[in-house]
């Protein structure tokens, strides 16, 4: 059935009416934007992994997917045979989710500070999961990143929901003071790269953006307002 233009201008009204009443109420629509990602975070969530398979996987999760911009099912979607040694350090072809053969590769470069160093980790974490569990993990066929339950034996693969639990659950063990969720480490590269001064366009092709994208820029969250404030320092 076709509804006419003013029954549909009289719903609008209607909602944006509802929508004053929730803000006059102290109340706000959705749950808003995920917490981001932060270099501080990061340092919080290493050095409370324990020295477990599991604590190495999950510093390489968190670690790698902080500077490529990963979604939930980035890394859940990688192969091990994604993810290349490069001497400046780790290639990883990440599928786009366009067609089944459509990739992007993100460039991981070494961290100065060997405690974050993205490379480091993703070498620790497939040397101890080989040594542990067999030589069949060097396959380039196998997952990426492996799930492992409780006693320590690997599951498989994971999949975008084991892999939002895992960032949720890893920042709550490192004290992070919103728990982070999916979306944390894309919205964290694009803001702090953003605040370091990075170039947009070098920020979009990293995180797997089109440039002078509406939805990055949207990520690029800000602190108080105040140090970073366009219209401060203008005469």
């Amino acid at each position: 059935m076709a509804v006419s233009g003013y029954a549909q201008a009289e719903a609008r009204a209607d909602l944006e009416g509802l929508a004053m009443k929730l803000l006059q109420a102290g109340e706000r629509r959705g749950r808003g934007q995920a917490v981001g990602a932060d270099i501080d975070g990061l340092h919080a969530i290493t050095r409370a992994c324990p020295d477990t398979l599991t604590g190495e996987r999950d510093k390489a999760l968190v670690l790698t997917g902080f500077r490529y911009a990963s979604r939930s099912q980035d890394p859940a979607g990688l192969l091990a045979g994604d993810v290349a040694l490069h001497p400046h350090g780790l290639l990883v072809d990440i599928l786009t989710g366009k067609t089944k053969h459509s990739v992007r590769t993100a460039r991981v470069p070494y961290d100065e500070d060997p405690e974050i160093c993205p490379v480091r980790a993703w070498t620790a974490y497939r040397t101890r999961l080989i040594a542990e569990h067999g030589e069949q993990w060097a396959d380039p066929a196998t997952p990426a990143f492996v799930g492992i339950d409780r006693w320590g034996r690997v599951t498989g693969g994971m999949v975008p929901d084991s892999v939002t639990r895992a960032i949720k659950r890893i920042s709550a063990r490192a004290g992070v003071p919103i728990a982070w969720t999916g979306h944390s480490l894309r919205i964290g590269l694009a803001s702090v790269a953003r605040r370091s001064g990075r170039d947009s366009i070098a920020i979009a092709d990293q995180g797997g953006w089109a440039r002078h994208s509406r939805s990055m820029l949207g990520y690029m969250q800000r602190e108080d307002g105040w140090d970073d404030n366009a219209a401060t320092g203008l005469t």
